[in-house]
C-alpha cells in the first residue's frame, strides 16, 4: 500500500492552467464591472427599508410516487401527516388500520416559499418542495395542500401543485445510476397568496434609503444626487448606510417620486475595494477597486510521502511458528525552496492579476498569499472568507 499526504508543487502545466483560470476570471470580472468614470443607479446600491421580501415555510406531503416514498417503520410523521391529512377530509382510520398503511408512494416533506413584497390576495408564488425523510426520488409526485406560515405562525399562502424534479435515476440488479438530485423540486405557480404583508411605504411623510453595503462615500453621494434632482432638503444621509428622504403624501404621487428617485445615476461612484474567498473551492474573486502596494513574496511547498512495503515473515518448517506479515513504513519529507519575488505596486486590477500571476502560484496557494499580503498592509482591500 501507498499512502501520500502533500501539498506538491504543481508541475508548470498544472500551475499554468490554475493560475491564468483564476486571472480569466479575474478579468472577466473587471471587464464586466462598469469602470469608476461610469454612473450606477440609486435602484442599484440601495433599497427601501421595510420593502423587502418574507420567507413562508410548511409541512406538506407529496403522494402519487412509483414506489419511492418513505418508510412507514422509519418516518412515523408522515403516517401522521397523512392520517391528519385524511381527519381534515371527514375519514378516521382505527389505530390498527393506521400501523398498516403502506407509505412507499408517499412522502413527508418541507414546502418553502419567498412572498415578494407588495404581493397581494391571489397571486401565484413559485415553491420548493424538499424531501425531510428517506425517500429515494420526488419524481412524478404532487403535492398536496399545503399551508405557509411566516414568522409569526399566521398563514400566508397554500401550495399545491405536481412537482419539477431535474433529475433522473435507474436501478436494477444491485446497481443504481442518479443523475442530480432526486430529492428536491420546484413547482412553479405553485403557492397561492391568501394574505397581504403590510409595508412602510405609505405609511408616513418620507421613506428610508438602506445602503446594500456600509459606506460613508457612497450615502453621500446618494443624498447629493437626490437633492440635486429634487431640491435642497429633499434628503439627509443619517450614516454610512441610512439615507431619510421627503417624499409626497399621495400614493401615486409617491409611487411616480420612487421611479424617477430609483434612476438617478450616481457619477464617479467607486465600490469599495473587497477580495472574496471561497476556502472550500479555492475560488477568487476581486472588483476593480482593488490595488496592490509594492511587497515582497516567498512561497515554498512541503511535501509527505509516506509508503508502506509488505513483508513476510515464514517460519522454519519444524519450528510449529506461524506465518506473519508485517509492514515496513518509509517516510520523506521534501521541503522545496520558495524564491523571495519582489512585487511591484499595482494600481489597477490588471496590474494586481498580473503580479499575483507572476508568482506561479496556484489559486489554493494564492488563498494564504492573498491573507498574508493583507496582513502586511500591501493589500488596499477588504478580505473576505466564505
Amino acid at each position: 500500500m501507498h499512502a501520500t499526504a502533500n501539498t506538491p508543487q504543481p508541475t508548470f502545466a498544472t500551475r499554468s492552467r490554475g493560475v491564468w483560470l483564476f486571472a480569466g476570471l479575474a478579468l472577466l470580472l473587471a471587464a464586466s464591472l462598469p469602470n469608476t468614470a461610469d454612473a450606477a443607479r440609486i435602484k442599484e446600491v440601495a433599497a427601501v427599508e421595510g420593502v423587502r421580501s418574507n420567507q413562508l415555510t410548511g409541512f406538506g406531503l407529496v403522494v402519487g410516487l412509483d414506489g419511492t416514498g418513505d418508510q412507514t417503520t422509519q418516518m412515523p410523521y408522515t403516517t401522521q401527516g397523512l392520517t391528519n391529512y385524511l381527519q381534515q377530509l371527514g375519514i378516521t382510520l382505527p389505530a390498527a388500520n393506521v400501523s398498516q398503511l403502506q407509505m412507499k408512494n408517499v412522502a413527508a416533506v418541507l414546502v418553502t416559499a419567498e412572498l415578494p413584497a407588495f404581493a397581494r390576495p391571489g397571486q401565484m408564488i413559485d415553491v420548493s418542495v424538499s424531501s425531510m425523510g428517506n425517500s429515494k426520488s420526488l419524481k412524478g409526485g404532487m403535492l398536496i395542500s399545503t399551508p405557509l406560515k411566516g414568522a409569526d405562525g399566521e398563514i400566508y399562502a397554500l401550495a399545491q401543485g405536481s412537482l419539477v424534479v431535474a433529475g433522473a435515476g435507474a436501478a436494477a440488479g444491485g446497481s443504481k445510476v442518479q443523475v442530480n438530485h432526486l430529492s428536491a423540486g420546484r413547482i412553479p405557480n405553485g403557492g397561492q397568496v391568501e394574505r397581504v404583508v403590510p409595508t412602510p411605504l405609505q405609511e408616513s411623510n418620507g421613506i428610508t434609503l438602506g445602503l446594500q453595503a456600509s459606506d460613508f462615500q457612497t450615502a453621500r453621494g446618494v443624498a447629493l444626487a437626490i437633492n440635486r434632482r429634487f431640491g435642497a432638503g429633499s434628503a439627509q444621509a443619517l450614516d454610512g448606510r441610512t439615507i431619510r428622504v421627503n417624499a409626497p403624501t399621495e400614493p401615486d404621487a409617491r409611487v411616480t417620486f420612487m421611479a424617477e428617485l430609483e434612476e438617478l445615476p450616481l457619477e464617479n461612484s467607486v465600490p469599495s475595494a473587497k477580495v472574496v474567498i471561497n476556502s472550500r473551492t479555492g475560488s477568487i474573486v476581486m472588483n476593480q477597486a482593488v490595488s496592490l502596494g509594492a511587497c515582497a513574496i516567498a512561497h515554498g511547498n512541503l511535501s509527505i510521502s509516506i509508503s508502506n512495503t509488505p513483508t513476510v515473515s515464514q517460519p522454519n518448517a519444524l519450528s510449529q511458528g506461524q506465518t506473519a506479515v508485517t509492514n515496513k513504513a518509509d517516510i520523506q519529507i521534501r521541503q522545496e525552496p520558495g524564491m523571495l519575488i519582489e512585487l511591484p505596486a499595482a494600481p489597477q486590477l490588471s496590474d494586481v492579476v498580473r503580479a499575483l500571476n507572476s508568482l506561479g502560484a496556484t489559486p489554493q496557494d494564492l488563498l494564504a498569499i492573498l491573507q498574508a499580503i493583507k496582513a502586511a498592509g500591501a493589500l488596499n482591500a477588504e478580505l473576505e472568507v466564505i
